[in-house]
């Protein structure tokens, strides 16, 4: 039986402000996508805040004037190392110490447990509204194989069991400068195994050019996409991404190329700065920001003025280069923070790169949205006739209001049904309360800036 039920009065940011829409999704897919002349009052439909199951086929929904997106995709994230923590600590704060800790100590994590953290962390992120996620795996060969293909074996079962719910890409993180012999048989051995494809930090190697270079031969010989943790550091003549930019262009790999983390970038000088990024448009890679972990991690070594290490945002994007923000890790030694919650790592970017403009916060939820789903190379992405409904509904009806509030409840759709609902919103112990606060809450509403037209 067709399962067929409408959604009513849904702001939809990414497409056009002047209107609500009216969505029709048929047996998982949008079959209709349609501005509204002004707010619909259709005759039983049911608010969206009174859900309190699947409805019924044939049921309309009423998001009166919440916000409906894509399903928030994360580019970066390291899902097998989450709630690590209590396990693996980090006196320092630094990135070394958390490199040298948890590498020291991953020989000791069974194949379940790394499981157990990637399912939590990414069901956590799906309670939020990511629907894809790109996870890097650690594999540490020098323990031996069996240390470094476990973490690969939980991730492609949870891979399996997930499927109905979130879309993970595997990307195993190869140590290149620890490789010794034999070392990189056991990497071929996870390529084989059906990971999505393959990255590397070739910064933290003294060989970074060759590493680059066995990198870019694997994933021709493997047809894989390649995804680099790339200058993670203070230092300005950290530059690797000069040379994965013309590898790009040598293989012919424009397109299948991301760039992560960029800091150096923030601490050269402008005119370096540039010629770097000139050179990654040229190359057309992708890139992604993290700004939660970088905030966190660099820096540390300084005296005021104190680096912070996130990379050039807005020159990037001026630039033309597609750029993604995304989790990175989560309560981990590299990152003792974090949910995965990618409307809160919006306001992090946003606050990080001095984007508060309205023009901004748009860009924001692409950075999201569309532009990790087009790095993840998703199809059928998006709200339009023919694609998958995959969605979140979140509680607030423009974009500097999800930035302002990053609203809790969030209702999360993927693959024909429900994986969320939210709870009724809570409100005052005191009705007096509840009152007042509606009353001003009206007065004061989140509208569409004047300033829209002209940023």
């Amino acid at each position: 039986m067709t399962n067929e039920w409408k959604l009513i009065n849904a702001s939809l940011p990414l497409r056009d402000e002047a209107h609500l829409y009216a969505l029709t999704v048929r047996d998982g897919l949008w079959t209709d996508v349609a501005a509204q002349p002004g707010t619909a009052d259709v005759p039983g439909a049911v608010p969206i805040d009174e859900l309190r199951g699947a409805p019924a086929a044939g049921t309309v929904v009423d998001l009166g004037g919440k916000v409906l997106l894509p399903g928030l995709v994360d580019a970066h994230m390291h899902l097998d190392k989450s709630f690590c923590l209590p396990q693996v600590g980090n006196v320092s704060g630094t990135l070394e110490e958390a490199v040298n800790n948890y590498s020291n100590a991953v020989h000791a994590f069974s194949k379940d447990e790394i499981k157990a953290r990637i399912v939590r962390s990414a069901l956590q992120a799906v309670a939020f509204g990511t629907t894809a996620i790109r996870t890097h795996l650690d594999i540490h060969v020098r323990w031996g194989a069996d240390v470094a293909l476990r973490t690969i074996e939980a991730a492609l079962e949870a891979q399996a069991e997930l499927k109905p719910y979130v879309k993970l890409e595997l990307f195993p993180l190869a140590p290149m400068y620890r490789f010794e012999e034999g070392h990189l048989d056991v990497l071929e051995e996870t390529l084989r195994m059906g990971v999505t494809g393959v990255g590397t930090a070739a910064h933290m190697s003294a060989t970074w050019e060759s590493d680059i270079d066995t990198l870019f031969g694997l994933a021709q010989k493997y047809d894989l996409p390649l995804d680099f943790h790339t200058d993670e550091s203070d230092d300005p003549e950290k530059r690797t991404v000069s040379h994965i930019a013309q590898r790009t262009i040598d293989y012919g790999w424009s397109g299948r190329v991301t760039v992560d983390h960029l800091c150096s970038l923030a601490a050269m000088n402008d005119a370096d700065a540039c010629r770097l990024i000139e050179r990654m448009a040229a190359a057309k890679l992708y890139a992604v920001t993290l700004p939660g972990a970088n905030l966190y991690l660099q820096g540390r070594r300084d005296s005021f003025p104190v680096r912070r290490g996130v990379t050039r945002v807005k020159d990037l994007l001026s630039a033309g280069i597609a750029l993604a923000t995304a989790s990175d890790n989560i309560h981990d030694p590299f990152h003792p923070f974090g949910r995965g919650d990618l409307l809160q790592i919006g306001l992090i970017t946003a606050y990080a790169a001095h984007m508060g403009r309205p023009a901004d916060l748009r860009t924001i939820l692409r950075m999201i949205t569309e532009i990790p789903a087009a790095i993840l190379g998703l199809e059928g992405y998006g709200v339009e006739a023919g694609n998958d409904a995959d969605f979140v509904v979140i509680d607030g009806a423009t974009p500097e209001e999800l930035f302002t509030m990053v609203p809790e409840r969030r209702w999360v759709f993927r693959g024909g049904r429900w994986l969320k609902l939210a709870a009724k919103r809570s409100g005052f112990a005191l009705p007096e309360l509840d009152r007042r606060m509606g009353e001003a809450a009206e007065r004061l509403a989140f509208g569409r800036p004047a300033a829209l037209a002209k940023s």
